[in-house]
């Protein structure tokens, strides 16, 4: 069995040149409130104000931007909760090529409704009894389109890691940074920054308590699947890291801590009230677990990437108001 083609610090700087004028330079905001509530300086990357609400954007349309006249003529498929589902179909918009997106039934209302509205045909599938890689790969055979997965891609991990590249731009010398982590593009990509730009910098990835498959992945030396976890954070619901994704996190990272549901909606509530922002579950796990996860970073300087907004209004109501 052949190793996986590994991305490099080149191919991020790469993307970010096919992205400039494309994708939004997201601001990163500060938090005298919560410098004061984790006794550090927090340095916040808001790819919640990304376009289509989240980092994915920078991934797809890396991605898609490298399609040969052929590929583009037949068009893209993917597979996704949502948000990647929403990068692929506005990239595929943006560079005129056909896009099919396999959704989970259940997926928040707003995330389909957007994916549909960037102009994807959308086939849903049971998230809990189905294969989505299954459907997805004899969807693609059938109609000759291309795969590009969520996160287990060269191109979709060097995308996602220019967020990080602009974080450490605005920001040089970070001490920590905690992103979420699902499949692992954004903390892969992360890593693959924050390696070149600041090598002395500690990279953590927060998944859901329910899912830690990652935790456990690094824990035993290989990849570990579990069954699709009961979390809020839908967009890290994954059951698996990826090879590649797997082998840049095992080679990199830090650590990987945990959040639980309640941890993100109090996260939820602090972007809410004291940074006015609206956060996504997945994208509060960064927050979460920077304060939950056990890490003595005190009086240094912390990155904390903010990976997406994108909820129903009635599900972040709820979120808001549970204690």
């Amino acid at each position: 069995m052949t190793s996986p083609s590994l991305p490099t610090f080149d191919d991020v700087k790469a993307a970010a040149a096919r992205l400039k004028g494309v994708a939004h330079r997201t601001p990163t905001l500060r938090s005298s409130t919560a410098d004061a509530l984790l006794g550090a300086e927090l340095y916040f990357k808001c790819e919640n104000l990304q376009r289509m609400g989240a980092f994915k954007f920078r991934g797809g349309y890396n991605t898609l931007a490298q399609f040969t006249p052929e590929e583009r003529k037949r068009g893209v498929l993917a597979f996704s909760s949502g948000n990647h589902a929403q990068a692929i179909t506005l990239s595929a918009r943006i560079l005129g090529m056909p896009a099919v997106i396999v959704m989970p039934e259940d997926a928040p209302a707003a995330k389909l409704a957007a994916t549909r509205g960037y102009g994807a045909e959308v086939v849903t599938y049971d998230r809990f009894t189905e294969d989505r890689e299954a459907i997805s790969q004899r969807i693609a055979g059938e109609r000759g389109m291309t795969l590009v997965p969520p996160f287990n891609h060269p191109h979709v991990i060097a995308g996602q890691g220019t967020a990080a590249l602009e974080l450490l731009e605005d920001v040089p010398g970070l001490d920590y940074l905690f992103t979420p982590l699902g499949g692992g593009g954004l903390l892969s990509g992360t890593l693959l920054a924050a390696k070149a730009m600041a090598p002395a910098c500690q990279v953590f990835g927060v998944e859901p308590e329910a899912g830690n498959d990652g935790q456990q992945s690094l824990r035993k030396g290989e990849i570990v699947r579990i069954d699709t976890p009961q979390t809020i954070a839908d967009g890290a619901q994954t059951q698996a890291l990826g090879d590649i994704t797997f082998a840049i996190i095992r080679g990199g990272a830090s650590g990987i801590v945990t959040a639980s549901d309640a941890q993100l909606a109090e996260a939820m509530r602090f972007y809410a009230q004291r940074m006015k922002i609206v956060v996504e579950p997945t994208g509060a796990l960064s927050l979460a677990g920077a304060r939950h996860g056990g890490v003595d970073f005190r009086g240094k300087r912390v990155g904390i990437i903010i990976s997406g907004g994108n909820v129903d209004l009635a599900n972040y109501g709820r979120l808001l108001g549970s204690d």
